[in-house]
């Protein structure tokens, strides 16, 4: 795969990792301490399947560049 392609995905999984990170904070936040092992890791595993979807499925924006 390209150097382009792997570029954009790790841009899209840091995207995705920052969301669920923000998001499980904010749910965590009203419900009284942030519990923040389990924030991480679920951010972490939301960037790995970006990563894993961007595979599987391909990149618009990388894929447009090839055209």
């Amino acid at each position: 795969m390209q150097k382009a392609f792997w570029r954009a995905a790790l841009i899209r999984a840091l995207r995705t990792l920052c969301q669920t990170a923000v998001a499980a904070i904010g749910v965590a936040a009203t419900m009284g301490e942030v519990p923040w092992v389990t924030v991480g890791s679920t951010a972490l595993l939301a960037a790995v399947l970006s990563i894993l979807n961007s595979i599987g499925t391909g990149l618009p924006e990388v894929d447009d560049e090839n055209h």
